[in-house]
Parts: structure tokens; C-alpha cells; sequence
């Protein structure tokens, strides 16, 4: 007797919802109406007869029902997308798909990308810079570069580079801040946050041991490339991440306002499905790891050997 399953369209729903814990970002996800996906989950707990979320004015959360269920749901998905990768000819011309952060995409990743089309020209490399998470393989993504503290548990983390954090300005205004002996005293100065960034200029102010700057003050932006074009249009100090910065210090467009530079805490990591970069099965994934970890190596400051050691395991 064949297996009786719930209707897949909406299970598909469920799996996305409880991965992002939100109807919205489920629905911007698959392309369809946050009702749609509400409509599809009540049906789904209709037919199995349980509660697979709470629902409450901030938001939902899975129940415990829901929370096992998605681990079977998510496992599922995952062996299909698995088994369709391995049919014979699915891989061909199949490019290189990789979730990344937009700035550090255009202005640390695209730059070097060239590179590797010469190297490989027959790997095509496609690179998605939405904000959401990336389930692997079901989201169909081979990468992902993410910023964090350390690795997650669930994929294989690789680690690229930190950054080091140090004050820029343009040349006129960091002038302008400049006493008798041409110091700069930053707490004169405009200071540019970013309020996406999980380290700002508190992270800075903390490593240097400055005190005396009001925090609550200064220009705001959401992105880390606006605070850099504030920055060079003369409206502030912005926090400058090396090497996501160094362009613009290249050209003389930005320049570093104050000697004491602060490694973050957090880094990029090169994420992927355990095993996805197998060099039989897509030897190109393969390729394009060890590539990307040979542009990041010279830019690694860590505070200690692990990130080495685990970089020269990755090759």
C-alpha cells in the first residue's frame, strides 16, 4: 500500500517558514503571498491534526511538534535535491551558485572573480546577494560567505579572512580634525554607524581603550558602502573594514584617520554542505574553493593559528 503523504506544495511551505521562522521571509522565498503561505500551513496542521506553529503578535515560533517534524521535512527535501544533483547530465554547464554579502561581493569577491574565469574559463559562477538564509543543498546555493564569530553546526565552515577596524575619513575633513602636532582626536568628529554592522565603533572604541565619545550621536546609515561614500563626501569618520576598504584608501578617495587598528572578533567563513566540494562528483566546486581560499589567505590576520591550521586542512 502506498504511503499516504501531506500535500507537497505545502510542505514545501512549512519547511520554509520554519527555517526563516517567518511567513514573510518564506513567502519572499518561494514567490508567493504571505497569505498563501498561511493558507497552505493551517491546511497542512488540518490534515495532520496538530499545531505546527504559535502564533503571536511578533511573529511564530515552530511548536515542539512542529520543530521534529521540520527535521524530517528539511532531511526530505534535502535527499531529493541531493538525488536530483547526481542524475546523469544535471550537473552539466550548472554554474557555480554563491550567497554573499553585497559589499564585501563588489568590493572584495567581483574585483577577483576575472581571475578565476581565466583560469576555468568553462565555470560559470552566479552570485546572490539578497539577505536570507541559505539552506543547503535545498535552496540549490553550492556557497555561501557569511560573517561570524565561529562556525555553525549543520555545515562545513571554512574560515577567509577577518577584518581590522580603523577609523577613515576623507582628506579634507580628517584636515580639519587635525590639532597643532597633526593628531586626530575622534572625539571631535562626526562618527558614521552602520545599524546592520554586528561590530561598529563600539567594538573600535573598546579595543583602543578611547573613552569619552557619546555613541548616541553621529550620522546613521544601514549599509557598510553608504557609511563609506558618507565618509568620503566629507559628512564623518566611518569605521573602516580592511580589506573591504582598501580601494578606496588606494585611491586616496578615504584615508585612515587614527593609528590604532582593532581586529574584529567575527570573520568570513566560506560555508557549504558537508562534502558539496567533492573534486569527483563537481570537480569545478573543488576548484573554485581552493582558488577563493588562496585570494583570502593574504588578507588573514587571526588572532591565533587555528584559522591557519583550518585552511591548510581545507586544500
Amino acid at each position: 500500500m502506498p504511503l499516504r503523504l501531506p500535500p507537497l506544495p505545502a510542505l514545501r511551505f512549512f519547511e520554509a517558514a520554519g527555517r526563516h521562522q517567518s511567513f514573510k521571509l518564506a513567502a519572499a522565498e518561494l514567490n508567493v503571498t504571505p497569505s498563501a503561505i498561511s493558507h497552505g500551513i493551517v491546511g497542512l496542521e488540518q490534515s495532520l491534526g496538530i499545531d505546527l506553529f504559535v502564533r503571536e503578535p511578533r511573529g511564530i515560533s515552530l511548536t515542539a511538534a512542529g520543530a521534529d517534524y521540520l527535521s524530517y521535512v528539511s532531511e526530505a527535501f534535502s535527499l531529493i535535491a541531493i538525488g536530483t544533483q547526481r542524475l546523469p547530465n544535471h550537473r552539466a554547464n550548472r554554474p557555480i551558485a554563491l550567497s554573499c554579502a553585497p559589499t564585501l561581493a563588489s568590493r572584495w569577491l567581483l574585483p577577483r572573480l576575472a581571475a578565476f574565469r581565466s583560469r576555468w574559463p568553462d565555470a560559470n559562477v552566479t552570485v546572490d546577494t539578497s539577505h536570507r538564509q541559505v539552506g543547503f543543498p535545498v535552496d540549490g546555493f553550492d556557497f555561501a560567505i557569511r560573517l561570524s564569530r565561529a562556525p555553525v553546526a549543520g555545515s562545513a565552515w571554512t574560515r577567509l579572512f577577518g577584518e581590522r577596524l580603523v577609523p577613515v575619513g576623507s582628506p579634507a575633513y580628517v584636515d580639519t580634525l587635525r590639532d597643532e602636532h597633526g593628531n586626530v582626536d575622534p572625539r571631535h568628529a562626526t562618527l558614521i554607524h552602520v545599524n546592520s554592522a554586528s561590530e561598529d565603533w563600539q567594538a573600535w572604541l573598546d579595543g583602543t581603550g578611547i573613552d569619552g565619545i557619546d555613541l548616541t550621536d553621529g550620522l546613521r546609515v544601514d549599509t557598510i558602502q553608504l557609511a563609506f561614500e558618507a565618509a568620503s563626501m566629507g559628512l564623518g569618520l566611518a569605521l573602516g573594514r580592511r580589506p573591504l576598504v582598501d580601494r578606496d584608501l588606494a585611491s586616496g578617495a578615504l584615508v585612515e584617520a587614527c593609528p590604532q587598528t582593532v581586529t574584529s572578533s567575527t570573520a568570513y567563513w566560506l560555508v557549504s554542505a558537508q562534502n558539496a566540494e567533492s573534486a569527483v562528483q563537481r570537480p569545478e566546486l573543488f576548484d573554485f574553493k581552493r582558488w577563493l581560499l588562496d585570494e583570502a589567505e593574504p588578507f588573514d590576520t587571526p588572532p591565533d593559528g587555528d584559522a591557519a591550521e583550518s585552511r591548510h586542512a581545507a586544500h
